[in-house]
């Protein structure tokens, strides 16, 4: 496996020209981190994702998390990693500085979140589910559940976890089962089984604090009748520190396909008589307080597909340029051609980082979108950017999850024969992506999740709002440009037409929206980052015409997005027919007959 390079001029690029980072350092509370602070910021947790978390991402994969006597032994070297990253401080980035956070942009910590994940996934995932507990604890916890807690998980000294799957639920949450028996001390007694808990068990820290979604007696049936609790696995004394232990377990360890270093736990609650637990949110309210866990952490998991990608890409080119066999077309030089000069590897290539580079613009798109909705002063405009968000997310997570699998998957391809040996490394990138289209809301569910609500959402202003940002684009693309604007155009076209199709013909029928979920949705990423490229490719122009410094960077972002543009976006219209096409042919055969 080839070492990692984080790709700073890329990200540095992308949040001071596709965004507006200097715009957002100048909201109130995050007034410090302008562009020179930010780059410096990253080139730090550069240090720290290439140096010391990088290594470990093989010895994690081979060296997979161990059940030991009801402890989880994580792989050699995580456990001292995991304290270098609180030491620095790095797990209190995007958080309120009166709990201990360090309120840089969400826009910033999402770009250092990528460097983790494209260093260690395996690694990184405890303090992305970490990010969930805290944004749900500020948001819905009470004041004595947010004195108790947060600092610790803002610091990461304790981590926290969310407890959604069940073995008979899956993905229907409204189908669990796990109850919440009222104690006479206000606090509650948890009973029942969890499977799928990330990091639900770990020997990173003296401490770990559950989210966990349960039924109360007498609730009503489904997703109506639930609601979340706090379950320290050692319940607090009364000065902070971790006391009795509460009545839960690791049951198990699931063996998995991929990220074989993060510890995926079958939890069992109330073996003894019941955890305690203590309601965030209010009776019932389980659904609402989720979602604020689930919006943070499909953005993050999104961000994975990015990392994942840009790992695969940086091992791709590596060895494509180092492994020689036959002679490029035109070639003077004697002997055999490294295989980066013939035409298919570089279409395989360039595939790679076109598609990482619209991923990366996008995710940090919905990140700058966040913080304008956290933090901007006008009404509106905060309204304006919730929208986005809401819009933007199930595309972040799935269309970016599915091209992370796609592009792990091409770089095996790269490799040929090699590709497929696990000791090159490439495989791992790809077993390890497969997991990012399926948790956290499957991409089925994010599909849906866009056409039946999102497109809808505000009256459909944000829909509007972001076309008539991709048409102001469009428009003003000419000269060496002038290419990327005919294709820019039919993309654009195309998701307006599907976008009026399905609000027109969804309502009557589910299965409608359903069979032109899934393909709508990677018509909306593929579009949405042939916008964004072309938007890379205008500041860019505009600096080298400006004679900006690293003219050959710039120019690979010119020829980058062209390329986006003119192999990759040109397909987008195709996708309308099976937007369009209907259920009809999806059940024209019996279940039965599916597999004969």
């Amino acid at each position: 496996m080839t070492a990692y390079a984080p790709p700073l001029a890329d990200m540095n690029f992308v949040l001071n020209n596709v965004i507006d980072l200097k715009a957002l350092s100048e909201l109130p509370g995050v007034e410090g981190a302008d562009p020179e602070t930010a780059a410096a910021v990253l080139g730090e947790a550069g240090k720290l994702a290439a140096e010391v978390l990088a290594p470990l991402n093989r010895v994690g994969d081979q060296t997979p998390a161990k059940l030991e006597n009801g402890v989880v032994r994580t792989p050699p070297g995580f456990k001292d990693a995991y304290r270098k990253y609180v030491d620095g401080g790095w797990n209190a980035l995007p958080f309120e500085a009166s709990h201990g956070g360090q309120d840089m942009p969400w826009s910033v910590a999402m770009a250092v979140q990528e460097m983790w994940n494209s260093a260690n996934m395996g690694f990184a995932l405890c303090p992305l589910l970490n990010v969930g507990a805290v944004e749900a604890v500020t948001a819905h916890g009470s004041p004595e559940q947010q004195a108790t807690y947060l600092a610790k998980l803002i610091s990461g000294e304790w981590t926290g976890t969310m407890n959604l799957t069940e073995p008979q639920a899956g993905s229907d949450v409204g189908a669990l089962k796990t109850c919440a028996v009222p104690a006479p001390d206000g606090s509650w007694r948890i009973t029942g089984t969890k499977i799928f808990i990330t990091y639900g068990e770990h020997d990173f820290t003296e401490n770990i604090v559950h989210l966990v979604l349960a039924r109360t007696p007498d609730s009503p049936s489904g997703t109506r009748g639930i609601s979340l609790f706090l379950v320290p696995k050692f319940l607090p004394n009364p000065d902070g520190t971790p006391g009795k232990a509460n009545d839960l377990r690791c049951v198990s360890l699931e063996h998995k396909l991929g990220i074989h270093a993060s510890p995926t736990c079958v939890m069992s609650y109330g073996d003894n008589g019941g955890a305690v637990g203590w309601m965030i949110g209010g009776l019932n309210q389980g659904m609402r307080c989720m979602f604020t866990m689930m919006n943070v952490a499909r953005q993050g998991v999104g961000l994975q597909g990015l990392a994942i990608a840009e790992r695969a890409l940086q091992q791709a080119v590596a060895f494509a340029r180092e492994r020689r066999q036959g002679r490029a077309p035109g070639s003077r030089a004697e002997g055999m051609s490294p295989i980066v000069e013939h035409a298919d590897v570089r279409r395989m290539l360039m595939t790679m980082k076109a598609q990482v580079e619209a991923m990366r613009a996008l995710c940090y798109l919905n990140a700058e979108a966040l913080d304008l909705a956290k933090r901007h002063p006008d009404a509106e405009t905060r309204q304006a950017a919730q929208g986005r968000v809401e819009l933007l997310t199930p595309v972040v997570k799935g269309w970016c999850t599915d091209l992370g699998c796609e592009i792990a998957s091409l770089g095996v391809q790269v490799h040929g024969g090699m590709g497929f040996i696990e000791e090159t490394g490439a495989a791992q990138h790809m077993r390890d992506a497969r997991i990012a289209p399926i948790y956290e809301g499957t991409n089925g569910i994010q599909a849906m999740d866009l056409v039946g609500r999102k497109l809808t959402n505000q009256g459909g202003a944000p829909l509007k709002a972001l076309i008539a940002d991709m048409h102001a684009t469009e428009a003003v693309l000419s000269g060496d440009l002038q290419p990327m604007r005919g294709p820019l155009k039919a993309g654009i076209d195309a998701l307006e037409q599907a976008s009026l199709w399905l609000t027109g013909n969804g309502a009557g029928d589910p299965n409608t929206l359903g069979a032109a979920a899934s393909p709508y949705l990677r018509l909306f990423g593929t579009v949405t980052g042939g916008w964004l490229m072309a938007r890379s490719a205008l500041s860019a122009a505009k600096l080298l015409k400006a004679g900006g410094d690293n003219a050959p960077f710039l120019k690979a972002k010119v020829a980058t997005a062209r390329f986006y543009a003119e192999q990759i976006l040109a397909q987008a219209p195709a996708l309308l027919g099976p937007i369009t096409a209907g259920p009809e042919m999806l059940f024209a055969i019996e279940p039965e007959l599916l597999s004969v």
